[in-house]
């Protein structure tokens, strides 16, 4: 996919950050056009609202279906914005095409699911209309790629990609958990993919939705796509993590945008302080894979097992502790050595079955 460019939106500035909003749902005319004005006048340029809404569960509003179809064209002709709406199949994206649609997205459902990309992509053959494509519901990077290669295999270039996070069982502080590395990773496997970040849908809470857009930033998102309702507690989907124009508009302006084209010389020396730092952790590390493959020699020599649970418990705690009274995090260092654990065992088998 390396004839993918960033998307240029048309009468949009395109600098960073792209903003995209609008409501969860399109529920009726007088509550998309009273959204749309008040994004509008806050120099939001491309109106979102979702036309059919896929639902956990039957029985929840799915959307107002075609008809709202109708209020975007209106959207568009009062406000000048372009407007953007999603698609799940072959019906809903020749539907959306019908009522010049300007921007399509795939959720997060469709995106995991290979013959829905299909359809889409093969409706969407010789079509020119930019499609962002929404993360999988579960982290899995390669699904993600596959769903645009679809698209892009159909002759379809103005590809995009939003971030919506993961979903993960339990409660959570998000809804969907960000799992930042996923999206990172997407932007160095593909530089020129146009990113965008879902802050309503990972936070699920509108409190959250300001501090998500920040981090996105911090990463160097191209763009956010926000949920925007001119009454979020009174939405017939997601009303929590809706917020008004005008909150909107506050977070948007309080943002801070730092410049990714800036060159990088000044880091050269701090980097090459990391280099050498994590040359010296890869030592340090294989000095201890030898240092366990000879603990391992004493367990077999004794008959003893290799996993000995409770030093194990007693490690990761204290090497937590330690990395608090240093300034890290105790959690991050549990992960760390859980890695550096398994390794070890791992090391320690081999010897067992005489492989080293």
């Amino acid at each position: 996919m390396e004839t993918i460019k960033p998307i240029q939106f048309k009468g949009v500035d395109n600098k960073r950050p792209i903003i995209i909003a609008g409501p969860c749902s399109a529920e009726t005319e007088e509550q998309v056009m009273s959204t749309a004005t008040d994004l509008a006048k806050a120099g939001i340029k491309i109106f979102r609202a979702g036309i059919w809404k896929p639902r956990t569960k039957p029985g929840g509003f799915e959307g107002i279906g075609e008809e709202g179809l109708v209020w975007l064209e209106r959207v568009q002709k009062e406000t000048g914005m372009l407007v953007a709406t999603e698609v799940a199949t072959r019906q809903h994206v020749e539907a959306a095409l019908k009522h010049g649609v300007d921007v399509l997205w795939i959720g997060a459902r469709t995106s995991a699911n290979p013959f829905a990309m299909q359809e889409i992509a093969d409706t969407l053959k010789g079509v020119d209309v930019p499609v962002l494509v929404k993360n999988p519901v579960n982290p899995d990077l390669e699904l993600w790629i596959g769903a645009m290669q679809r698209l892009h295999n159909a002759g379809i270039t103005r590809i995009g990609a939003i971030h919506r996070g993961f979903s993960a069982y339990g409660k959570h502080l998000y809804r969907n958990m960000p799992q930042w590395h996923i999206p990172i990773e997407l932007r160095r496997r593909l530089p020129n993919m146009t990113i965008f970040c879902d802050p309503s849908h990972i936070g699920g809470k509108r409190e959250l939705v300001a501090p998500l857009s920040q981090q996105a930033m911090d990463l160097g998102f191209d763009g956010l796509i926000i949920e925007s309702h001119c009454d979020p507690d009174c939405a017939w989907s997601d009303k929590s993590q809706q917020v008004n124009p005008e909150v909107l508009n506050f977070i948007l302006n309080t943002l801070v945008v730092r410049d990714t084209t800036q060159t990088t010389e000044s880091l050269t020396l701090l980097r090459q302080q990391i280099d050498q730092i994590d040359g010296e952790i890869i030592e340090a590390l294989a000095k201890r894979m030898r240092v366990s493959r000879e603990i391992g020699q004493y367990k077999k020599e004794h008959s003893m097992p290799v996993l000995q649970t409770g030093r194990y418990d007693d490690v990761l705690n204290t090497r937590a502790r330690n990395a608090e009274e240093m300034g890290m995090s105790g959690d991050f260092m549990k992960t760390v050595y859980q890695a550096i654990h398994e390794e070890s065992v791992r090391q320690q088998i081999e010897v067992l079955n005489n492989r080293l």
